[in-house]
């Protein structure tokens, strides 16, 4: 008979397990958080997403909780496998979910799928460390020690995430970063209980999972690349991360295309409709327009075409995402897009929340374009409201108009006369009128100024799309995109959202 083996230091045993409390905290979130980014990127309306998937995660983590009263015996064994398995389903969470999502239609059984088993494994995990750990502190002492790094683990992710992980790892590698720290808490475990487990191929299971994961963090690039090369039609040419959304510029045969968190934004073949659309009917109707403001636009090619009119002597572009500025004024093949605008001497980009800016800001433009995605989230549903509406206004030069990027009045119709009805609501004379952008077909617009509109009878020269003798038919709807009874988009409804969202879903199905 072998001799007992001799016990490991009760302080090296509690400290061991005791770090690997914060270790598996911080990594439960980060999937957690990976999961619900990936998913508001691939089917938008972040609400929505990091709701329900928030909601599922604590759900299966009380299931594994539960779960965890049916394991007796050889805890530290079961511990070990339980770190094994989480490491490799968190860590394989980004490369499995983009490729769901190109391959399959089922995407959201398997998004789902994916959360629940992570919430019952990461649920398994702390009962079983306070099992193991009950015999070196008092229950009280024991529970403080291990919520309280639990919770600290949470904090570091959450701040993590947006700040580091996002913008500087990406995702594909972060889950792989973590999904491998995971199972380094199994392989440190193996060792240190060494003597409690004895199951050698254990050790050599949580060794390949590690090696696994950390091939897949060393060739995360290549796998980011090949998985969007699926999402996209053309081939992908930059594709960056912000704090702020994922930006994705792709180029073939229908041009340079931009895409934000997955949703297309611009077609270089025909966006000169819809800069020449949003800006110059406005633009031109203003007596004296020496200063302009464009809010969003980060590309640039709304200051192109304002930039036209001789008379600006300013233009000040307010967009939420440095990066979006950084790729349109210094890189050269996406700022020759613009026609280098974002360079100009009269230009002054400003990286800031519109929302708040102009809130902060009391300068008071001639002309204001917004140019904001469409109101598919709430966070960019408050950019349609009562409360920013009227903001704008008070920005507002005597004279001045503003010009609103309101979505299609085709496709989502309700959406488009909602903001029609809401720039009214703010105490602003509203003008509607649409163009036709081939890429995405009819798109509607909403001037909107103190003094009734008028229509100018002169145009900047050079333009391509855009003539005096064409003007009066953006401003006739034909009977399909005439106006409905709408309500008002406030902040405390956000009806716009559901408008939008209702219209897209109808269009798809061939309602």
């Amino acid at each position: 008979m072998p001799a007992p083996a001799a016990p490991d230091p009760p302080g090296v045993r509690s400290g061991v397990l005791l770090i690997a409390v914060f270790a598996i905290a911080t990594c439960g979130i980060v999937y957690e958080l990976l999961a619900s980014t990936i998913a508001s990127y691939l089917l938008g309306d972040s609400v929505t997403q990091f709701s329900t998937i928030i909601g599922v995660y604590l759900f299966s983590m009380g299931i594994g909780s539960y779960a965890s009263r049916y394991f007796q015996r050889e805890l530290i064994a079961r511990f070990i496998e339980i770190e094994i398995l989480v490491g490799l389903i968190g860590g394989l969470s980004s490369p499995v979910l983009f490729f769901a999502f190109s391959e399959t239609a089922a995407f959201r059984l398997v998004l789902y799928g994916w959360v629940t088993a992570t919430g019952v494994l990461v649920g398994l995990e702390i009962p079983f460390l306070l099992r193991i750990l009950k015999d070196q502190f008092p229950l009280d002492d024991l529970v403080s020690r291990v919520l309280s790094l639990d919770y600290l683990g949470a904090l570091a992710a959450s701040l993590l995430f947006p700040l580091w992980l996002v913008p500087r790892v990406g995702l594909m590698r972060s889950s792989f970063v973590f999904g491998a720290l995971n199972v380094a808490v199994a392989v440190w475990t193996c060792h240190v209980f060494r003597r409690h487990h004895r199951r050698p191929r254990l050790t050599a299971q949580a060794y390949g999972a590690l090696a696994l994961l950390v091939a897949g963090a060393v060739f995360s690039n290549d796998l980011t690349s090949w998985s969007e090369r699926r999402l996209y039609d053309d081939p992908v040419v930059l594709s960056r991360a912000s704090p702020y959304q994922r930006i994705v510029l792709t180029s073939g045969a229908g041009g340079v295309r931009l895409f934000l968190n997955g949703n297309l934004q611009l077609s270089s073949q025909d966006e000169y409709r819809y800069h020449e659309a949003l800006v110059h009917p406005g633009l031109a109707a203003v007596a004296a327009p020496r200063r302009a403001l464009v809010l969003g636009g980060g590309d640039g090619m709304a200051v192109r075409e304002i930039l036209k009119d001789a008379r600006v002597e300013t233009v000040t572009l307010v967009d939420l995402d440095p990066l979006m500025t950084e790729i349109f004024g210094a890189n050269e093949a996406f700022a020759a897009l613009n026609d280098y605008a974002l360079r100009s001497p009269r230009v002054e980009v400003v990286n800031a929340d519109a929302f708040v800016w102009l809130e902060s800001n009391p300068e008071r433009y001639d002309f204001i374009a917004v140019d904001f995605p469409d109101p598919r989230t709430y966070s960019l549903g408050k950019l349609y409201t009562t409360t920013f509406y009227r903001r704008l206004a008070a920005h507002l030069a005597p004279g001045g108009i503003a010009a609103i990027q309101s979505t299609s009045p085709l496709v989502t119709r309700r959406a488009f006369w909602s903001v029609v009805a809401t720039v009214r609501a703010a105490g602003l004379d509203a003008v509607p009128y649409h163009a036709p952008v081939p890429t995405f077909g009819e798109w509607g617009f909403v001037l909107a100024s103190r003094e009734p509109y008028r229509r100018p009878d002169a145009l900047p020269p050079g333009l391509r799309f855009l003539t005096p003798d064409g003007l009066p038919s953006l401003f006739a709807f034909p009977a399909d995109m005439a106006a409905v009874p709408v309500e008002v988009n406030q902040l405390n409804n956000q009806i716009l959202v559901q408008y939008h969202r209702e219209g897209w879903t109808d269009y798809v199905r061939g309602r």
